[in-house]
């Protein structure tokens, strides 16, 4: 049971790192990450919603849709999304509003920001999936949309994340008539995260700590398998 707890514990503090690296890329004007992009478009329309209020709207759809796909194979265990959806909703809204003072100006600081923003987001991401608990729902519905259709997984991935540029896109122009919250960083944050994600997971000593902690299956692990 500690070890369980200590899991749970390391889950959701990737999701605070993960909120971090998102305000830092965002805060770097040059476009928000590809899962945040949508929230983004639509907190700077509808200003009384915050990002991380949009943030928490988008990814209960993503969990609905979890459910419709996935039916009885949706593990009961994976309700706690919901919880975790809160808490990153959260603590997004708490990353910007503590990088509130930050604002660069120059092209060479803001991408000093969104070099920033993807590191942290990667170390997010690896202390987040090293636990092996539960999923977020932006993860969730990539590996129950894989499932159910018996695709694979980076094939979904890539595509998922091309229908929230194209939407956030579109939002944007019906909004704002041109591109507003998407830019540079969107496609550089899409392109390298990944590829940090890897260097963190090979030379992070930390992320094979909590790897360790799940030394047999318990049941609380990820909603679907990946092809």
């Amino acid at each position: 049971m500690n070890r369980l707890l200590q899991r749970y514990f390391y889950f959701f503090l990737g999701l605070a790192i993960n909120s971090f690296g998102i305000a830092f890329i965002t805060k770097s004007a040059l476009g928000t990450s590809p899962i945040s992009s949508v929230p983004y478009v639509f907190s700077m329309f509808f200003e009384k919603i915050s990002f991380g209020g949009f943030t928490f709207i988008l990814n209960m759809i993503f969990i609905l849709i979890e459910i419709a796909v996935l039916r009885k194979d949706f593990k009961p265990v994976q309700f706690l999304q919901i919880a975790a959806n809160l808490l990153f909703s959260c603590f997004v809204d708490l990353g910007m509003f503590c990088l509130g003072w930050f604002s660069p100006q120059t092209i060479p600081e803001r991408g000093v920001s969104l070099l920033i923003g993807c590191m942290i987001l990667a170390v997010g991401i690896c202390v987040e999936v090293a636990p092996n608990v539960i999923v977020v729902p932006g993860e969730g519905i990539v590996r129950a949309i894989s499932y159910a259709g018996k695709k694979d997984f980076g094939k979904v991935k890539v595509c998922f994340d091309v229908t929230l540029i194209l939407t956030s896109a579109l939002f944007s122009l019906l909004f704002f008539h041109h591109l507003q919250g998407l830019g540079a960083g969107t496609v550089v944050s899409a392109v390298i995260v990944g590829r940090l994600v890897s260097f963190v997971n090979r030379h992070f000593p930390l992320i094979d700590h909590i790897r360790r902690l799940e030394q047999h299956h318990d049941g609380h692990d990820l909603a679907v398998p990946v092809h």
